[in-house]
């Protein structure tokens, strides 16, 4: 089926029409013109991809995260940094591999642009020829019928010229006729070998033309083929992007099932407790008193009535002047 497409379907009736041909060829333009496209993706993804992988090293090597963590979370944290810094790696490689693939992409437009150029400068060789030789033809013919024409006019007046009896009219214009029929069988033979060097400068061309369209038809099929595959490949690095990222992602997922919250607290009451003794409260101390047993700031010590000993016995008799009762109330003077 390969090569028999294009050879089959791209003709025109006008011998000096080249629509097929260029048909192809504006299509196979488009087709490297894809090419070219693709490859200019594949590198700027690859700047992107190394702009990202730096910037995650960079962030992942100079930006603080957690470090006063302790114990397991520490170690947690430690795996996240190293497994994020791989990641960027990958980026990094991942970016080199992009570049290395347009630049594959790119032999491939070069090769096929060079393969190309061989047909196409054949073929528009043949084009030349067949239209100069078309042209040549076409001259040919103009002269061929206007010989043919000034033979009947030599004709006509030669029958005109029957009765007159003026021979030496009548020879100039057997003469005229004698020369425009060897002016026809000179112009038909010229026009005739034109002819048929137009036929062999057509067949020619067809020939190259069905050997272009073989030759162009199996270019696209490997041109199709080939970024199909590319593609493919494409996507399929980038889910190994992602599979390689799960993995490490995974290896931090590991290491934070690891973590424990009791050992992280125990480990930091071990490693950094300052005593189990709280400080004693403050008593109250009585700035008259300052023997007796302080309370607590904020508590007036109350006299403990159960503690205390009898009344004084007072030394003076009720009739001691000193000593008087007033409803029932003794009163001292001092």
């Amino acid at each position: 089926m390969t090569g028999s497409l294009f050879k089959a379907n791209f003709w025109n009736p006008d011998i000096l029409s080249t629509i097929g041909y260029d048909s192809i060829i504006q299509h196979l333009n488009n087709g490297r013109k894809n090419c070219k496209e693709f490859e200019d993706f594949l590198k700027e993804r690859a700047s992107i991809e190394e702009k990202y992988g730096k910037d995650l090293l960079s962030l992942s090597r100079k930006k603080p995260c957690g470090q006063s963590e302790i114990n397991t979370l520490k170690r947690a944290l430690e795996v996240f940094k190293q497994q994020v810094d791989n990641v960027a790696q990958c980026h990094i490689r991942l970016a080199h591999t992009l570049r290395e693939e347009a630049r594959k992409i790119e032999e491939f437009r070069e090769k096929q642009k060079l393969q190309r150029k061989k047909t196409e400068l054949i073929m528009d060789a043949v084009h030349k020829q067949k239209i100069l030789q078309f042209k040549k033809t076409m001259d040919a013919k103009k002269n061929y019928e206007q010989k043919c024409r000034d033979k009947d006019d030599a004709e006509q007046a030669v029958h005109r010229s029957a009765n007159v009896v003026n021979s030496k009219q009548q020879e100039k214009l057997f003469v005229k006729l004698a020369t425009s029929k060897t002016a026809v069988e000179d112009s038909d033979k010229a026009y005739m070998q034109h002819i048929n060097t137009l036929a062999k400068i057509q067949e020619e061309w067809q020939s190259e033309h069905i050997k272009a369209c073989e030759v162009f038809e199996a270019q696209e099929y490997e041109r199709i083929n080939f970024f199909r595959n590319a593609l493919w490949l494409h996507v399929n690095q980038l889910s190994k992007q992602c599979v390689t990222s799960d993995d490490m992602y995974e290896q931090v997922r590991k290491s934070l099932e690891m973590c424990s919250i009791e050992k992280d607290i125990e480990y930091f009451v071990n490693h950094q407790k300052t005593g189990q003794t709280p400080p004693a409260p403050i008593l109250y101390e009585n700035f008259y008193c300052p023997k007796r047993s302080a309370a607590p700031p904020g508590k007036a010590t109350v006299p403990n009535l159960a503690r205390r000993g009898p009344l004084p016995v007072p030394k003076s008799l009720p009739d001691d002047p000193d000593y008087s009762l007033v409803d029932n109330y003794s009163l001292i003077y001092q």
